[in-house]
């Protein structure tokens, strides 16, 4: 479903879903960049005493974390793409749903933590360049219709 395209209330409606995924995704990226700190340090104090003995076993349990943290990460964006959804920015949670307005494609544009979608942009724009939906992008693509 890659080439899937929404209406605004088909996007509207996947919002609570996008939202949970989103958070799981972007809950698991810091949770895996407080990890990478947690090495950086134990490196840092290695390097500082030229060489040091370990309890490897906790180690070894934070880089299982990691791992996983990685995969669910990596399935969870998958499960987004994969409705037809584009994943633009995990940082700061951004989407873009396809819709078809007057036969072209422009992308209806949320970010996490919006209640709903109020902005869209061109194909060839970005965030910079939303802006806020119309009664012609809200009435757009009443049918769903694969993008060719």
């Amino acid at each position: 479903m890659a080439n899937r395209t929404f209406t605004l209330k088909e996007a509207q409606d996947l919002l609570p879903v996008m939202e949970s995924l989103l958070r799981q995704a972007t809950d698991g990226k810091k949770r895996g960049e407080e990890i990478d700190a947690q090495f950086q340090q134990v490196n840092a104090r290695i390097m500082m005493h030229g060489g040091l003995s370990l309890d490897i076993v906790p180690l070894a349990r934070l880089r299982a974390e990691r791992d996983k943290l990685n995969q669910t990460i990596a399935d969870t964006l998958a499960e987004i793409t994969a409705m037809g959804v584009q994943i633009k920015d995990l940082d700061i949670g951004l989407l873009d749903f396809p819709c078809v307005v007057d036969g072209k494609v422009v992308l209806l544009c949320w970010k996490l933590g919006e209640e709903t979608i109020t902005h869209w942009h061109g194909t060839d724009e970005g965030f910079a360049g939303r802006k806020l939906i119309t009664d012609k992008i809200a009435n757009a693509g009443r049918s769903r219709r694969k993008i060719n």
